[in-house]
């Protein structure tokens, strides 16, 4: 596990409105998350490269962009290009996963991939040693109002062994329902980066919603050690 504990809030869950002062109400975070979703791999659009451009000019937070997509083998190279400091492709929308990893570290970024919830970790028993991040869903992409899965920690723990069996240890992230009210079960299960969109955005103050969840991380740690 990682030494250090991430939060990444979600700027799905941000005013648009007023998308500067939602990145600054953000600033004492470690990531910015961008959920990037295209209508076809889930039912909802969100926005695009060019956005991510602004957001970049916005903040100096990296940011871990999420390809919700069904076409991760064009849309990566369009997100570099705007960006990305991080990027996170579906296991279950890639056609050559290896390929793709190779090209986001030719352009000196980092590579992660997403599992969906029903999706096993031993989908990456071939891959994981290449990965700088693994991102597993606790809600199914792409809709609203979904409740956590609790099968969710269950799954941290089986990556955890399989890194440990690899000896790699990519950052393990968790995203979906997340908040300060199991902040702390996750990191005991394994997550060393928490995604929270409403746990951030939602609460009047954004900093100390971002100190709740750091708070109840490093309880979390304390049990994983």
């Amino acid at each position: 596990m990682q030494n250090d504990i991430q939060i990444a809030p979600s700027i799905l869950s941000a005013d648009f409105l007023r998308l500067g002062a939602e990145l600054d109400a953000i600033a004492t975070a470690d990531l910015v998350h961008y959920d990037v979703m295209d209508g076809h791999f889930t039912a909802n659009i969100t926005y695009g490269q060019f956005v991510l451009e602004q957001v970049k000019r916005g903040t100096d937070l990296p940011v871990d962009v999420h390809l919700m997509v069904a076409n991760p083998e064009e849309a990566v190279p369009l997100f570099i290009a705007a960006g990305a400091d991080i990027v996170n492709f579906h296991w279950e929308a890639q056609t050559h996963a290896h390929l793709l990893v190779q090209e986001i570290h030719k352009a000196g970024r980092l590579a992660a991939i997403t599992l969906n919830p029903a999706t096993p970790v031993c989908a990456l028993e071939s891959i994981v040693d290449e990965l700088d991040m693994v991102l597993l869903m606790s809600v199914n992409p792409g809709y609203g109002g979904q409740k956590f899965i609790e099968s969710t920690y269950g799954k941290l723990r089986a990556l955890r062994r399989l890194c440990d069996e690899h000896h790699v240890c990519p950052r393990i992230e968790v995203d979906g329902g997340v908040g300060a009210g199991n902040a702390e079960a996750l990191v005991a299960a394994g997550a060393d980066t928490l995604v929270a969109g409403s746990g951030v955005f939602k609460q009047a103050d954004r900093a100390t919603a971002i100190a709740d969840l750091r708070a109840a991380a490093a309880r979390g740690r304390l049990a994983h050690a």
